[in-house]
């Protein structure tokens, strides 16, 4: 089970991981709807392999650190957890240790949103995106963008094999203040 200790205002620490993904049913995966890009990948190791659902394939960066993600969206979102998967026990020194999740409107004025340092993680790493304050849940963001700063063993390159980008499930219905959970009240909540 992956533990957070708070060690300052924005920076956490991380050990472990989960072996399996479980999210609330109250949040939905949102990188469907976004254009995903790398700093840079080794042939074969790009950025479909982030998104294909396989935990045995990975994004291999290669060039000097940062590492960079870059998840663009046509409109502005709410986002509230990304999900990494990364196997220290598989690739060593390729393992990040430190990230940074920045957000923003685009390249030109992106903003840390959280400094993450994972401690040998070997599963589903849960990073949320809200903040100190209760009323901060989410992050409302036109562009996110994922910073492997350091990895484990003093390695170059980097290994992330899965990202899963969650945000709150819309209330469907609008302008109403609390959500129905039975299809029985959806029903009736509404006047003809």
């Amino acid at each position: 089970m992956a533990t957070e200790s708070s060690e300052s205002e924005e920076e956490w620490k991380i050990t472990g991981g989960n072996q399996h993904l479980t999210v609330d049913d109250d949040l939905r995966e949102m990188g469907k709807k976004a254009a995903w890009s790398v700093s840079s990948c080794k042939p074969g190791n790009g950025v479909s392999a982030l998104r294909d659902d396989n935990t045995d394939t990975y994004w291999q960066s290669d060039g000097a650190q940062p590492h960079l993600v870059n998840i663009q969206f046509q409109k502005k979102v709410k986002l509230q957890l990304v999900v990494l998967y990364v196997d220290f026990k598989l690739d060593e020194s390729y393992t990040p240790s430190k990230i940074s999740i920045r957000a923003g409107d685009g390249f030109h004025n992106l903003k840390e949103v959280k400094t993450v340092e994972l401690v040998k993680p070997t599963g589903w790493v849960y990073l949320s995106l809200s903040g100190n304050d209760p009323r901060e849940t989410f992050v409302n963001t036109f562009m996110l963008q994922i910073a492997v700063l350091s990895n484990h063993l003093n390695g170059r390159d980097t290994h992330v094999r899965q990202i899963k980008i969650y945000g709150p499930r819309p209330n469907p219905i609008p302008h109403q203040p609390f959500q129905f959970t039975s299809s029985e009240f959806i029903t009736y909540s509404t006047v003809r």
